[in-house]
């Protein structure tokens, strides 16, 4: 097996050098891509990314499920995982996302117990201690410094509070491997462009995740920042992955 090439220190849309480039890139894709965003996400998935939201809020049902629990829901987007959240338990949730055309996609799904606000996630404006639960779907892997996001939601959760990040990660190789990988660098970037007009979003993507923690990787990283308890769930032909974490009492 080919070695394994460290990730990024965050993600670089082509074209930028810096983090503030990379973050200003990241949010005029989303920004342009919001209108067909659900379609797409469903649609190039086969609908597995309803699943893999289902199977988080169950995951994390117990915490959930409690009427005092205050959770984050990072990178939030058009709401989907936010409204899983809320469905799967009594918890107060609040999605945070900083490309506003996505939140209004959001706002206009609104459940009871669900709160959207516009919102870096390398900058957030909330106490420190302040969530029982801090999640992210899909999203981690755009941000411009993934050390600083893992320390920001570190912050952010109370002791003994939990970080749940839903990413994509490279399959292992194998046949099923080689054919994701064809379909997702070749298929759906032609797609993606097709619906939504916008080719570089789609194109991003793929790049994106080839580049991307593998998943012992990510946990590494997160053990590093102070986290425990990591633990890592692979789904679907290993290309998607759920990590889940605490901070220490």
């Amino acid at each position: 097996m080919p070695e394994i090439a460290a990730p990024a220190k965050g993600t670089r849309p082509e074209g930028t050098l810096t983090e503030a480039q990379a973050s200003q890139k990241v949010r005029e894709m989303f920004t342009q891509i919001a209108p067909r965003y659900d379609l797409l996400n469903h649609l190039l998935s086969l609908q597995l990314d309803r699943l893999w939201r289902a199977r988080t809020s169950r995951i994390l049902k117990p915490i959930l499920n409690r009427p005092d629990a205050k959770v984050l829901d990072l990178c939030c987007g058009t709401g989907d995982l936010a409204l899983s959240l809320a469905s799967a338990g009594q918890a107060r949730i609040i999605g945070a996302d900083f490309a506003h055309p996505m939140l209004v996609q959001a706002n206009e799904k609104s459940a009871p117990r669900t709160t959207f606000l516009e919102a870096d996630a390398l900058h957030l404006p909330f106490a420190d201690n302040s969530f029982d639960l801090l999640t992210a779907a899909f999203g981690f892997r755009n941000l411009a410094n993934y050390e600083d996001g893992l320390r920001e939601m570190f912050r952010l959760l109370k002791p003994g509070g939990t970080l749940a990040i839903l990413e994509f990660t490279e399959p292992p190789d194998g046949v099923l491997g080689a054919l994701y990988r064809w379909y997702f660098r070749n298929v759906l970037p032609r797609i993606g462009a097709l619906l939504s007009g916008d080719r570089e979003a789609y194109t991003y993507l793929p790049r994106s995740v080839s580049r991307f923690f593998r998943p012992a990787q990510l946990a590494s990283l997160m053990q590093s920042v102070g986290y425990a308890s990591i633990n890592y769930r692979v789904w679907t032909m290993g290309t998607v992955a759920l990590h889940t974490a605490t901070r220490p009492q």
